[in-house]
């Protein structure tokens, strides 16, 4: 069979139109950034003494420091309780649980904790529809931006195009690459790839309508697709189209393929998506959602599928559901991007996995070792279990969950 015969046998699905925030806790500069007050550095304990004299006090904090090599870069009293504070900073090689615990034990500390960082009650960003991002909310991804966006992690969006002049996605889009023929050129009329790059990397803090749920991450905008007509959400593409972006995709080192596509079983789109994860590229595919099974890709072990929940957190799964455990993300309702500078409420679980991706790329800026295993595994392990037709909980699938997932990778972070 000629490639000229594959003819289209993979296509699109999901997004439905519809037109409807959030808190985080304080952005935390960085360390190394100067002027950054000595209060807000990461990595310090804080240790009360027992009640003595300014001299005694004195002695005592000089003891700790000396006897467990940490300097001490504060002090204060709280006169209302009658306790001494020293507060001592940690280096990279210590770790704090264990020093914690050590402190704990000492005859002269009366008790010991990190010094943690607290929120105001204030809007998320200043991105105006930021309130209308219940997506955001429901995956806690807006908690977690004062430690990571997805800084440098590339994103490979393989979709129709991205409208990369949409001011919500200026600059976010690094590199496109177009496989299609007959398709609009300039990717300007893409309404399915701009809804999903905007959730997945939608400037943040701009004063412009949304922020995505890595708003730092590098999205390579890979046309594979034909969107049907600008106004119509559908859209198809190829084995030979699908073929060539994921190959393009590799070669460009993106570090996540993002698939909001669903359809038959392929050999070669199979054998290129094996090679991506030979290479620690993870993929991410919707699912049908439909009674004959998930479809593809999301129905092969190397790919992370994902289904969509509503607005009450439910998942309808299908009946066949793949080898793999499979996650669940907002897809109902979802406030978007959409070509010609505009937003939108769109659903579907091409919306579910743009969320998925998202915080997949925000895992591997904090650690970029992780590989597709063991990123799936963290996902899975972290995510909320949602709940059935029933009322009660259906643990095959669960909610993905930005806080809980990135705690794992720092334990001493919190966002509730």
């Amino acid at each position: 069979m000629t490639m000229m015969r594959c003819f289209l046998c993979i296509w699109l699905v999901f997004l439905g139109v519809g037109c409807r925030g959030a808190l985080q806790p304080p952005t935390l500069p960085a360390e190394h950034l100067e002027g950054v007050p000595k209060q807000l550095l990461t990595r310090q304990v804080i240790v009360t003494l027992a009640p003595a004299s300014p001299e005694q006090w004195t002695r005592m904090a000089q003891t700790l420091t000396q006897t467990y090599g940490l300097p001490q870069v504060g002090a204060f009293p709280l006169s209302s309780i009658g306790v001494q504070c020293v507060v001592l900073q940690l280096p990279e090689n210590v770790v704090m649980a264990d020093i914690i615990r050590q402190l704990a034990r000492h005859p002269m500390v009366e008790s010991v904790q990190p010094n943690q960082f607290f929120q105001g009650l204030a809007t998320v960003h200043n991105d105006p529809y930021a309130t209308l991002q219940h997506g955001a909310q429901t995956v806690r991804a807006d908690r977690v931006h004062h430690l990571v966006t997805g800084k440098g992690v590339k994103v490979a969006v393989i979709d129709t195009g991205v409208d990369v002049e949409h001011p919500d996605l200026h600059g976010r889009v690094v590199k496109t690459a177009n496989f299609v023929d007959g398709g609009e050129q300039s990717f300007t009329q893409d309404s399915h790839g701009t809804a999903v790059a905007g959730i997945i990397a939608a400037r943040a803090d701009n004063d412009i309508g949304i922020f995505g749920i890595a708003p730092e991450a590098e999205i390579l905008a890979v046309k594979a697709c034909w969107q049907r007509t600008a106004t119509v959400q559908q859209a198809v593409c190829s084995s030979w189209t699908l073929a060539k972006a994921i190959d393009f995709a590799i070669l460009a080192k993106a570090r996540i393929l993002n698939f909001s596509l669903a359809g038959p079983s392929d050999a070669l789109v199979t054998r290129l998506l094996t090679k991506a994860a030979e290479r620690g590229i993870t993929v991410i595919a919707a699912t049908l959602e439909e009674e004959q099974g998930p479809g593809f890709p999301a129905s092969l072990d190397t790919v992370i599928a994902v289904f969509s929940s509503d607005l009450q957190g439910r998942v309808r799964l299908a009946t066949v559901v793949p080898p793999a455990s499979p996650l669940a993300a907002p897809g109902v309702d979802i406030l978007t991007t959409t070509p010609q500078r505009s937003y939108d409420f769109l659903s579907g679980s091409s919306l579910a996995a743009a969320h998925v991706t998202g915080i997949a790329a925000l895992l591997l800026e904090q650690n970029s070792t992780l590989s597709p295993n063991q990123l799936s595994a963290l996902l899975q392990a972290t995510s909320r279990p949602v709940p059935g037709s029933d009322g009660t909980s259906q643990r095959t699938v669960g909610i993905i969950d930005a806080c809980n997932a990135l705690r794992t990778l720092l334990p001493m972070q919190t966002c509730d």
